[in-house]
């Protein structure tokens, strides 16, 4: 009885060895393909980030070494006014912006705040004014409200969030952008938000829902308003974790939307919970601290003291946590870290080092083909997936299925309807520019 049980039990695992075929890249049928290539620059989409001005003056000497530009925009540069229930623009200011970046090999954040404390950069001669449209301030029921210093950053107005024209100008504003660049590679992602600066605060002024800050009803539409019409990559300050301002926390239909997160203040002396304060850390955890997974993350080095943007990238650490350690634990596809450049750590060496430490980062495992098509083993190395389109593509076809949302450590087989050669193989992508290449680590 026992050797008949052992023999059925010998038949019973041949039979599954032979219904289930090999993995593709075992298949005897597909002839190897040894590739070689290393990434060495960052990738798009990735890295430090610099403000417009700054990577102007740096680009002789850091232009190879960032991916990526940022810029606030003004809507009411963009907003001449209104005609028969549309709104009226002039794109050219932003269009400007996204084409001089472009001419350096990079593309572009945005974000289009509507209050700036003390800013001078505004469409009227008043400091701290807001940059909503002309047309309407010029609202005889608009009125807006103002502090001399809220949080010692300067005088400061407030959009007029009881206006129905304001509420309804956001919305569409969004739409018609949407329109309008949803499908430009020239814009990377896109950071949106209310209150000083769009980062979802609004510190020494008491904020009154429905007046100087909008309602958590509005802003729950807005958010899912922007799931509709957008498909660019969009994010929204981690403070909106904070239930003192936004109906984020805990609410379910707003945590299944994919949109992503950035901290303006990131690496701190406490920002880490294990740090004391740890506030930071609470919003990431109150915001969602797995949204990196299908919505991008990133932001802006503290200004908490000149040292953090100066120090951020010292190998040894800055506050005892190094920027890779950080961009891993948050999954960072991008920092803004314009004052950087004012510190001994802004080498081209270590900007690179430290890009290369950010976002998404493709090695290819294996690959064959049978003389017909090809199968490509792809591995994330990186610490966040790609959050745009991208394709395995052999001899200028592409595979059927997308590199987007390929998470770190995840290995998955692509085929390609054409033959691989030993230099045939790339990555393509219609959401960067075409002097940009997306590569990978051959292993």
């Amino acid at each position: 009885m026992k050797n008949y049980l052992f023999i059925l039990s010998v038949l019973l695992l041949s039979s599954c060895n032979i219904t289930n075929p090999k993995v593709d890249d075992e298949d005897p049928a597909y002839k190897k393909v040894a590739l070689t290539a290393t990434i060495t620059s960052v990738q798009p989409m990735t890295g430090m980030v610099l403000w417009n001005d700054m990577a102007r003056s740096k680009h002789s000497t850091h232009g190879q070494c960032i991916s990526l530009e940022f810029s606030y925009v003004q809507p009411c540069r963009l907003v001449t006014g209104k005609e028969n229930g549309q709104l009226v623009y002039d794109w050219t200011y932003l269009d400007d912006k996204l084409s001089a970046a472009a001419s350096r090999n990079h593309q572009m954040v945005v974000r289009f705040p509507l209050c700036y404390p003390s800013n001078s950069d505004n469409c009227e001669a008043t400091k701290g004014a807001t940059y909503v449209p002309d047309y309407i301030k010029a609202l005889p029921d608009y009125n807006e409200t103002y502090s001399a210093n809220p949080g010692g950053d300067g005088p400061t107005y407030y959009p007029d969030w009881t206006n129905s024209e304001l509420q309804w100008f956001v919305r569409q504003f969004y739409s018609d952008l949407a329109a309008r660049y949803n499908n430009d590679p020239r814009i990377a992602f896109l950071e949106v938000g209310f209150g000083h600066w769009g980062e979802y605060h609004i510190y020494g002024t008491n904020i009154k829902f429905g007046v100087n800050f909008p309602t958590k009803e509005y802003q729950k539409n807005f958010f899912l308003h922007l799931s509709e019409v957008l498909t660019m990559p969009w994010l929204v300050s981690v403070d909106a974790g904070d239930n003192a301002y936004s109906p984020l926390q805990g609410d379910a239909q707003l945590a299944e939307l994919h949109f992503g997160l950035f901290d303006d203040s990131f690496m701190h002396a406490g920002h880490e919970l294990s740090q004391g304060e740890g506030w930071n850390e609470r919003c990431w955890q109150w915001s969602g601290i797995n949204r990196w997974q299908t919505g991008v993350c990133g932001g802006e080095i503290s200004y908490y003291t000149t040292k953090d943007q100066r120090e951020f990238l010292n190998p040894e650490g800055l506050y005892g946590v190094t920027w890779e350690e950080a961009a891993a634990k948050y999954h960072m596809s991008f920092i803004i870290c314009n004052d950087a450049t004012r510190g001994k750590y802004f080498t081209p060496e270590r900007v690179t080092e430290a890009g290369l430490a950010s976002g998404y980062r493709f090695a290819i495992l294996s690959c064959g083909t049978n003389g017909e098509d090809t199968h490509v083993k792809v591995v994330n190395r990186g610490v966040a997936p790609i959050y745009r389109d991208a394709y395995i593509t052999v001899d200028g076809v592409r595979a059927t299925e997308s590199l987007r949302g390929l998470l770190p450590g995840e290995e998955h087989t692509f085929t390609v309807k054409a033959v691989a050669t030993a230099d045939n193989v790339t990555i393509t992508s219609d959401f960067i520019l075409s002097t940009q290449q997306i590569g990978f680590d051959a292993e």
